[in-house]
C-alpha cells in the first residue's frame, strides 16, 4: 500500500524541540520530492520544508518563518524523512503533514501544489507553556 505516515507530534514548551517523522511504504522516498506542510486552526495549509534529490544533488528548501530553526533530512535505509524542529514558538502550533510530489517534480510547489499526489494523515504539534 502506497502511503505516508507521520509521527512525533505532541505538546512542547516554547523554546523546545521536536522531531517529526514521515515514513513511506509502497515506494522509495528518495526518488521523490517530499515536503512538510502545516495547518494551524483557522488558517490555510502552508509549506514548511522540502527535500528533493535530482541528478545526484540533494536540495533543501525552507519557509522563511522556519529558516534556522527547522531542519529536514532523509534516511534512505529507513525510507523516512524527518523534520527536526528547534526553538519552537507558539505560532508553530499546527497539524503537520508530509506530502509526496510526482517523480517528475524538481521542487515542492508550496503554493500551487503542482505535481502533489499523496498526503499523510498529519501529526499535531502544540507549542504552549
Amino acid at each position: 500500500q502506497v502511503q505516508l505516515v507521520e509521527s512525533g507530534g505532541g505538546l512542547v514548551q516554547p523554546g523546545g524541540s521536536l522531531r517529526l517523522s514521515c515514513a513511506a511504504s509502497g515506494f522509495t522516498l528518495d526518488y521523490y520530492a517530499i515536503g512538510w506542510f502545516r495547518q494551524a486552526p483557522g488558517k490555510e495549509r502552508e509549506g514548511v520544508s522540502c527535500i528533493v534529490t535530482r541528478e545526484g544533488r540533494t536540495n533543501y528548501d525552507y519557509a522563511d518563518s522556519v529558516k534556522g530553526r527547522f531542519t529536514i533530512s532523509r534516511d534512505n535505509a529507513k525510507n523516512t524523512v524527518y523534520l527536526q524542529m528547534s526553538a519552537l514558538k507558539p505560532e508553530d502550533t499546527a497539524v503537520y503533514y508530509c506530502a509526496r510530489f510526482s517523480i517528475v517534480a524538481t521542487e515542492c510547489d508550496f503554493i500551487g501544489h503542482r505535481y502533489l499526489e499523496l498526503w499523510g494523515q498529519g501529526t499535531p504539534v502544540t507549542v504552549s507553556p
